[in-house]
């Protein structure tokens, strides 16, 4: 008779009932580990502790360059002078406290005003021109055919990319500039020249087409990376429903490029009042404050070309506060349409 069939006694039974076997591959009992069957903390960095040592250096570089810089902040509530003392840390000791004088100053100056004015105008005109551009570019190229001529467009298209914005800025010069190629084009056909460089009222459209142009290809690789992960068995299922190209790409990719327009929506939102600082100090002697006046050239401005950088860093401060309230507002807009935007709920 095998073990199995072995009659047992009362007194067993019930301790089979009080202490179950365990099941094959049961290891809650294992010491260091606790009952749910998860890892401890010290045996997680013991199995970890190669990809923590390298993960080291950077964020040691992002907390030395990133998160210690905060705490410069407070200077925003003083009437810094960096001269009391070779060391910055000294001076921001010695320095008088003024309160919220500096604050109380920058709701109170018009050229602050202005700034703000620019600064939002010109994130509507990018948001609504320069955004969708990568998007309507990355489903051009997805739908060429030969993977020779996609490559070629592609690299073409996020070459701009690569230039430094004086370059960009000199090549905007070299056509649209009042001797550039359109004006000498104009003059040429009995017309008079045009310099759109130098226009206040078009300045913002100039700025915008300029972004288009060197920072779309960067889009595109973001949004074929995301049209490479679509199954081609969504398209063909599609097309034996009777749907055509446009209605593929309705029901199929654009709700795949939602997530990710989500989220790059989301850090664009927060990106909002930062809308090119070097392109703009670039311009900004050409059109003048009134047109070219953004938040960070107001900073830069007052701060090291005024040096008042209580005045500056208050404004900075400002920014900070408005840029991290329109990242949240947007990631709670992301939750709303059912995707996770920058961090899930």
């Amino acid at each position: 008779m095998s073990h199995s069939t072995v009659p047992r006694t009362d007194t067993e039974a019930e301790e089979g009932k009080k202490n179950p076997p365990k099941a094959h591959g049961d290891d809650t009992a294992v010491p260091g580990r606790p009952p749910t069957g998860r890892l401890s903390l010290r045996l997680r960095f013991r199995r970890d502790r190669v990809l923590l040592l390298m993960t080291l250096p950077a964020v040691v570089l992002l907390l030395v360059f990133n998160y210690v810089p905060i705490l410069g902040n407070v200077v925003a509530f003083q009437e810094y002078d960096p001269y009391l003392s070779d060391n910055g840390v000294v001076s921001i000791l010695h320095s008088p406290w003024v309160g919220l004088e500096n604050f109380q100053r920058i709701f109170e100056d018009s050229a602050f005003w202005n700034a703000v004015q620019n600064t939002l105008v010109l994130f509507v005109l990018q948001l609504l021109l320069y955004f969708p551009v990568p998007i309507l570019l990355a489903l051009l190229i997805n739908s060429v055919v030969r993977p020779r001529v996609r490559a070629i467009s592609q690299a073409i298209l996020y070459l701009p990319h690569f230039f430094s914005w004086v370059l960009v800025v000199a090549v905007f010069q070299q056509l649209l500039g009042g001797a550039g190629l359109l004006s000498q084009l104009l003059r040429q056909h009995g017309y008079d020249g045009l310099d759109i460089m130098t226009d206040p009222e078009t300045f913002k459209f100039l700025i915008t087409a300029q972004s288009v142009w060197k920072d779309a290809g960067w889009g595109i690789i973001v949004f074929l990376a995301a049209l490479a992960s679509v199954s081609p068995d969504l398209y063909e299922a599609a097309a034996m429903d009777g749907a055509n190209r446009w209605r593929r790409m309705w029901h199929v990719t654009l709700p795949a490029l939602r997530p990710v327009v989500a989220l790059l929506l989301v850090l664009r939102v927060g990106d909002a009042l930062t809308v090119g600082f070097e392109q703009i100090l670039l311009q900004r002697g050409a059109v003048g404050p009134g047109a070219a006046e953004v938040l960070d050239t107001f900073v830069w401005w007052n701060g090291v070309r005024n040096q008042d950088f209580g005045y500056a860093a208050a404004a900075g401060l400002v920014k900070g506060v408005i840029s991290l309230g329109l990242v949240l507002a947007a990631n709670k807009v992301a939750h709303l349409m059912g995707e996770q935007g920058v961090y899930k709920k």
